[in-house]
């Protein structure tokens, strides 16, 4: 069986756009280039054309649902809410994109086969670094809130097992983007949750914060399986055949 990656051209494409893009819409940058963050815009907007183009028709149409779902939830929990902050108190067009850049990118990255086939092993080392990860935060920059977030990604794989590698990857590119995105100060978390629970202080950026994100990615496949039933069905149908032929 081949070791060999298939999907890098995807994942380390988006790893590398999300650090450029953020770079160019820094704080730093901004005080030196007019319109930087239009700059950021254009280069996400091609890498998401270019990630479009190369994967399947079904993640096609959820990195479409993505963005629009994406959208609404930024303006929901930055705007409305004020869960977090954007360095122009704006919702970039970049921010949805890169949405669903993440979900396309983590996706081919749980597909390659060397991960696979390692696939206990991956899962646990990720759900320990994960704990201490959190629990770091907790005890060195009292993010109780991140903390709270992480017992809650727990709960959530405990309830839903079968697809933790994906979440756990899903964690790691999360913490790669906001410790970025709150670093060049492209945007900001306050130090208390929605920055009026003063009893649960936050770090900036929370170190659990993906498990939303988790909900996008449920949202996402609860919309494919809506406007797709027909085809949904056919591969779970496929699926239950391949497993019995395999047992």
């Amino acid at each position: 069986m081949t070791s060999k990656l298939q999907f890098t051209s995807i994942y380390l494409l988006v790893l590398l756009v999300l650090w450029l893009g953020l770079f160019l819409d820094s704080q730093t940058v901004s005080e030196q280039v007019q319109y930087n963050q239009w700059v950021t815009n254009g280069l996400v907007l091609l890498c998401f054309a270019w990630v479009y183009s190369h994967v399947t028709s079904k993640i096609k149409k959820l990195m479409l649902y993505g963005v629009v779902l994406a959208l609404l939830g930024e303006v929901v929990f930055s705007m409305l809410l004020g869960m977090y902050e954007y360095r122009l108190e704006n919702v970039p067009l970049y921010v949805p994109l890169g949405h669903s850049l993440i979900y396309a990118a983590v996706f081919s990255l749980q597909k390659e086969k060397i991960i696979q086939r390692h696939k206990t092993r991956v899962v646990s080392f990720l759900y320990w670094g994960m704990m201490v990860y959190s629990s770091l935060w907790l005890v060195l920059d009292k993010d109780v809130f991140g903390f709270l977030c992480m017992l809650g990604i727990l709960f959530f794989l405990k309830k839903t097992p079968g697809n933790e590698l994906f979440f756990l990857i899903m964690f790691y590119m999360v913490v790669y983007l906001e410790l970025l995105g709150t670093y060049y100060q492209c945007w900001v978390w306050p130090d208390i949750w929605f920055n009026q629970i003063s009893f649960i202080p936050s770090s900036n950026p929370p170190s659990g914060i993906s498990v939303f994100y988790f909900g996008f990615d449920i949202g996402c496949l609860w919309i494919y399986k809506k406007l797709n039933a027909k085809t949904w069905r056919r591969m779970k149908t496929l699926r239950r055949l391949s497993f019995l032929k395999q047992a």
